[in-house]
Formats: C-alpha cells, sequence, structure tokens
C-alpha cells in the first residue's frame, strides 16, 4: 500500500486488535516509504494521543468530536506545552533523546490534527469545532453519523443527505477543507466526492481492497 501512490495512510487503532507495538511499526513503515502515517485512535484520550505521537505518527484522527471543548482536547493531547497538555517523552519521534529541539519545532507546524464528524452533534457544533485553533481538518465518519440519525448505513437517506449539505455550505463558508471516508474501495465514488470540492479523502480498506480483489477474480474464474 506504500507503494502505490497513497499520499497518507492510516492505522486503525479504533475498530482494529493492532495495539501500541504494532502501530509503531506500522508508522515506521509508512513513513519510510514518504507517506504521510496518521492514526485513528480509539478515543478522545490524551494518554492514547501521546503514545502514539510518540511512537512517530505526523497526527491523529480522532472518533466523536461533537464539541469545540472536545476539538481543544484533541489538540492539547498532541501539542507540547504551553499550547497543549502533551507531557514529554523521548521514544521514536524524539529519536530517543536525540533530537528533541527538532521534534519540538516539527510538532508546533507540522503534526496534524483531524477529527472525525460523525454524529448529529457534531453538525450542529461544527462551526465552533472547525474554527478551534489547532484544528487542520476534520472527516465525515458516514456510518456513524447516519446511525446517529436512526437509520446506520442508509447514505441515500434524505436525513443523512440534508446533514452532508450542511456539512459542506459550513466549510465552503469557512473556507476549511472538507473530508470523507469512502468505505468502498470505488474509485468513481471517489471522484464524485472530488468533483464536490472534498480534498482528504480516505478511500477504502485494506481488508476491503483485499476482499473486493478476491471475490472479482473469483468470480470471473
Amino acid at each position: 500500500m506504500t507503494q502505490a501512490g497513497f499520499e497518507w495512510l492510516t492505522i486503525d487503532m479504533e475498530h482494529s486488535a493492532i495495539d501500541i507495538s504494532q502501530a509503531q511499526e506500522l508508522i515506521r513503515i509508512v513513513e519510510l516509504s514518504d507517506v504521510v502515517p496518521l492514526v485513528r485512535v480509539s478515543n478522545n484520550n490524551s494518554e492514547v494521543i501521546k503514545r502514539v505521537m510518540d511512537a512517530g505518527a505526523h497526527g491523529v484522527i480522532v472518533p466523536m468530536v461533537n464539541s469545540k471543548t472536545e476539538a481543544e482536547q484533541a489538540v492539547k493531547s498532541v501539542k507540547y506545552p504551553t499550547f497543549g497538555i502533551r507531557s514529554v517523552g523521548l521514544s521514536r519521534a524524539q529519536k530517543y533523546g536525540f533530537d528533541f529541539s527538532g521534534y519540538k519545532k516539527w510538532l508546533e507546524k507540522e503534526s496534524i490534527v483531524i477529527v472525525q464528524i460523525e454524529h448529529i452533534k457534531a453538525i450542529n457544533n461544527l462551526e465552533a469545532i472547525l474554527c478551534t485553533p489547532g484544528v487542520d481538518g476534520s472527516i465525515i465518519g458516514p456510518y456513524d453519523l447516519s446511525g446517529s440519525l436512526g437509520c446506520s448505513g442508509e447514505f441515500d437517506r434524505p436525513e443523512v443527505k440534508a446533514e452532508l449539505q450542511k456539512y459542506e455550505k459550513v466549510c465552503n463558508y469557512l473556507n476549511k477543507p472538507m473530508g470523507f471516508h469512502i468505505v468502498q474501495p470505488d474509485s468513481g465514488l471517489a471522484n464524485e466526492y472530488k468533483l464536490k470540492g472534498y480534498t482528504f479523502l480516505a478511500v477504502g480498506l485494506d481488508t476491503l481492497y483485499l476482499g473486493t480483489k478476491c471475490r472479482e477474480v473469483l468470480n470471473e474464474i
């Protein structure tokens, strides 16, 4: 996957059995291939975020951010004081203590904080969330957003489409990048979102790429 041309890859620690040691190895592999390694953390928890950042993640995708306060918590968990609350450890990210000053400068300007917009509460608080200092972008989690409206996975329902239109309207008004997780590895759908102005697109999952190709070949045989 690192050789396929993706600009970034996410190690998912929210819905997988990946632990921190496995995450660090995956981060290392992605980074050595000049692809941006992000980690979707299990929750908006400063201890969890600190560990994946120390492991070398370039940034985090934080699930279920539904308010400005929760957005601030995510940013502060990534950043060192005085802007943040992250405690200092000398791990892989800081070259085990041999480049702390360089990492500190990088962290201030280059680290990435993406908030997941995946609940009707987040849509209702969207402007405040997106205007939180340190939030670099957002990404729609379509399954949970539809679930919060009582129709999990039914993306064509009018109420789901209406909330997505609200998201797009607010992002465009604030000149903030729009993000969407296209769960299936579907190039046609990805291009549709590109035409709508989405610039932060997650396309597919490793298991779905593998499973989809297996089924395609076997059906042809």
